[in-house]
């Protein structure tokens, strides 16, 4: 019986509780992080558990009333509204049970570089962008800007920012990929259209405690900051670049006028990319899993097509075609495309799981 499979979730539930209220795991950062994690990844599994249990509660109770004459039409009409909500509720559990990715709660560091295309890429960088930010607001998400490499066509050759919210990485973790762009260019004067693409890599972002980086592996070196960035930034060594030597990971941040702001943006930055690198060589090794996944696999696939002329956007990992490109892109309408998405992955899951 589903209420029976239920049960172990509630227990863990209070487990947990007792454990976090302990005056020993206050001074265990990083195991009172983990245990609160975990806490609130299955506080909506015992929500719907209560709520359920509670409902075939109520069902047996109305059953019981049927052997009353005086109150079985009551009771009659109560089980017509009370048992529809049996299965709905079944399936709302169902879901919640499929395995869940343990970054979906978390911030993300979002990276976007200009590929094939040159200055109609770079300019597409500043586009995507702008959708994202729409989107964000649209979410009541935070963005905030980590490091940007301005192209003399007004785009981005490189841009990075931490983007802060409820569930934002369950959203945005569908994104990561190389985006192809086709439009006609400003400065095409025959009308033809350009093909260019950009990638796109979600990371998520981690808490200090998560990833340790060992001192003696980072080669950290300080410059004068190049190109925009306003008044005294380019006269002072606030640049900084830093290189996790055992990965070969280089991540340089010039935006800021201070040096040590720069320097824990970078770190920020770094310590995202080696989390991703692991998980991303965990998922390599798990076939099963990978075959699951939507987008945060093979990080070099084409995964969409925004095309101009014909208004037209197609996800091809879902053969997914909406002629609503200016719709999506202006107004942040992000959901048309990342809900269908989502929706594959649960049915991908569900089919494995056997559910």
């Amino acid at each position: 019986m589903l209420a029976d499979k239920l049960t172990p979730f509630i227990n863990r539930y209070n487990e947990l509780s007792d454990l976090l209220s302990s005056p020993d795991i206050t001074s265990d950062i990083k195991r009172m992080t983990a245990l609160s994690r975990e806490q609130s990844s299955i506080a909506p599994i015992v929500e719907k558990t209560k709520e359920y249990k509670a409902l075939l509660q109520e069902i047996a109770e109305t059953k019981e009333m049927l052997a009353d004459s005086e109150m079985m039409d009551m009771a009659k009409e109560e089980l017509r509204s009370l048992e529809p909500r049996r299965p709905e509720l079944e399936e709302e559990i169902k879901m919640l049970l499929l395995p869940k990715d343990p970054n979906d709660d978390r911030n993300i560091i979002l990276e976007l570089r200009a590929g094939a295309g040159g200055d109609e890429a770079a300019i597409f960088v500043g586009d995507l962008f702008d959708a994202y930010s729409r989107y964000a607001e649209l979410k009541g998400w935070k963005i905030e800007l980590m490091s940007t490499s301005p192209s003399d066509s007004g785009g981005y050759k490189e841009l990075i920012a931490l983007i802060k919210g409820d569930q934002v990485y369950s959203r945005l973790k569908y994104e990561g990929g190389t985006h192809r762009v086709q439009r006609v260019p400003a400065t095409e004067s025959q009308g033809r259209v350009h093909t260019s693409a950009i990638t796109v890599a979600v990371m998520p972002e981690v808490d200090d405690v998560e990833v340790q980086i060992n001192e003696n592996d980072l080669k950290i070196d300080v410059m004068r900051s190049s190109g925009c960035g306003g008044q005294s930034v380019n006269t002072t060594d606030s640049a900084v670049r830093i290189t996790h030597l055992p990965s070969g990971i280089v991540v340089t941040n010039q935006d800021q006028k201070s040096q040590h702001k720069n320097k824990e943006k970078a770190m920020k930055v770094l310590k995202a990319r080696l989390y991703d690198m692991e998980m991303q060589e965990a998922l390599a090794k798990d076939s099963e899993a990978r075959s699951a996944q939507v987008g945060t696999g093979d990080r070099s696939g084409r995964i969409r097509t925004y095309n101009y002329p014909q208004n037209r956007m197609s996800d091809h990992r879902i053969n997914l075609t909406l002629y609503r490109l200016a719709e999506i892109m202006g107004g942040g309408l992000l959901d048309e495309v990342i809900e269908p998405l989502i929706a594959d992955h649960h049915s991908k899951i569900v089919e494995s799981a056997g559910l």
